[in-house]
């Protein structure tokens, strides 16, 4: 586990909420919007793209703010902590 600092409220350093992300690729009825089939990972047809986010998102516990993890690893490495 790494540091992480909210990069909106810049105080929070202690509470979050980890957001973990599974995509399911789906294919819709234009008019009616619904499914008409859910597609295999690594299965989508020629014109589906995949998805390629992130699988983990984080919200700040104090503030609300989400964001990519990465995002407040290298705030809290850039605003380390004095002691």
């Amino acid at each position: 586990m790494t540091a992480y600092l909210c990069p909106r409220c810049k105080t929070n350093r202690m509470r979050f909420n980890k957001i973990e992300q599974k995509a399911t690729s789906v294919k819709l009825d234009p008019e009616s919007g619904e499914v008409v089939s859910v597609m295999e990972e690594g299965k989508a047809d020629p014109f589906h793209m995949e998805y390629k986010g992130p699988n983990v998102r984080v919200q700040c516990a104090a503030c609300g703010e989400i964001g990519d993890e990465d995002t407040f690893i290298q705030f809290a490495k850039s605003h380390p902590r004095h002691s």
